[in-house]
């Protein structure tokens, strides 16, 4: 005997990963501890990361111009957490606790996510990128996603060698695909898109 679906659980069901628990905090890895991002964590940001026009030249959102950026920042990160199983995550060092950077998952279907990264200046070339992108996918695949992609500017060489090395495949090019408010001229550019199946 069958039974009829009730509208709450046909929604249940639809979602998918609304279901799914969200990640115990912190999650590790050998070097580095993600945690969701909280209120006091908005002067860090700012200070380590997001006002640096270096760190933030290739990424899709503006460089922050104060405190007050990151801080809305972190309502959206609020927003990413109610409505998905996860959401942006903050990146720490194990030894010494210091803000390196962030990275996480956004939800576009219960199956689909995308994922990227930035670190603080002093963090590059330490291999923390290519760690904390194998801790996305290992999130991602116990949370249920199938694919997890990742945009990445063609000129910016030490992402491509951090998606490749994670077994990320460039799938294509997208003309005139997404916004780089931080680059001179037309802020409108191509992106790579890179993917990799779980």
């Amino acid at each position: 005997m069958t039974k009829t679906k009730t509208k709450e659980q046909d929604k249940n069901t639809s979602r998918g990963s609304s279901s799914k628990a969200a990640p115990k905090e912190p999650i590790e890895s050998p070097r580095l501890l993600l945690r969701r991002p909280r209120v006091d964590d908005a002067d860090a940001i700012f200070r380590r990361y997001a006002a640096d026009a270096e760190v933030t030249r290739y990424l899709g959102w503006p460089k922050h111009g104060s405190v007050e950026d990151a801080r809305a920042f972190l309502a959206s990160s609020d927003a990413e957490w109610q409505k998905s199983p996860a959401g942006p995550l903050l990146v720490f060092a194990r030894e010494g606790g210091q803000l390196l950077g962030s990275t996480g998952l956004a939800f576009e279907t219960p199956q689909r996510a995308s994922t990227g990264f930035v670190f603080a200046k002093d963090s590059w070339g330490k291999g923390y990128a290519t760690e904390a992108l194998s801790t996305m996918i290992t999130l991602a695949r116990s949370l249920g996603v199938r694919r997890l992609y990742a945009l990445c500017h063609p000129e910016h060489k030490a992402s491509v060698k951090v998606l490749e090395r994670c077994a990320f495949e460039r799938e294509g090019l997208l003309r005139r695909h997404m916004l780089f408010p931080n680059l001179d001229g037309s802020p409108l550019g191509d992106v790579f898109c890179y993917a990799t199946l779980l």
